[in-house]
């Protein structure tokens, strides 16, 4: 597996080990709970699967081509590890109310699934290869969008341990 999602399943795992239901769903008002940021991660990471697997049905990269704010935000993220706080969620990415037992289930599978098809368009586009667009950075290579997920759940992250210390 991918160092930085590695890092990425290992660090979801160590802050959520030991929440039972009642903490996993604690929130202050017009917060999201821990559940709900887990939920978001989930449905980011399943999202990002279905474009690297459009990306192989179709036989190639799907990424259009850079512009500068896509390269300059791309690089802030990708390469100084920075994630600008204050934008919301995409649509597809706000928590819908999966079951907190699903999503604790499934969110480590699916950071491997996505790494395996992320590997796969890498092996067969080539390592350099913008290969699939991403909402708001633009056309991504598979290091940036490994970079990117870690970047954005360490983000989150930081939102679970805070809820947790509200205790």
């Amino acid at each position: 597996m991918d160092t930085y999602l590695q890092r990425l399943r290992d660090a979801i795992t160590s802050a959520t080990v030991g929440m039972n239901a009642e903490d996993l769903a604690r929130h202050p008002d017009g917060k999201w709970s821990t559940v709900q940021v887990l939920e978001h991660l989930y449905l980011s990471y399943s999202g990002t699967v279905k474009g690297f697997q459009r990306c192989l049905e179709a036989g190639k990269p799907l990424a259009r081509a850079p512009m500068l704010k896509d390269r300059l935000r791309a690089f802030v993220v990708t390469e100084l590890g920075h994630l600008p706080s204050g934008r919301q969620a995409p649509e597809r990415t706000r928590p819908r109310g999966m079951a907190a037992d699903e999503v604790t289930r499934g969110i480590a599978p699916q950071i491997f699934a996505m790494d395996e098809v992320i590997a796969q368009c890498e092996a067969r586009f080539g390592k350099g290869t913008r290969l699939l667009d991403h909402l708001v950075l633009g056309p991504l290579t598979a290091r940036q969008w490994r970079k990117f997920h870690w970047v954005h759940g360490r983000h989150h992250l930081k939102q679970i341990r805070k809820l947790q210390r509200q205790d």
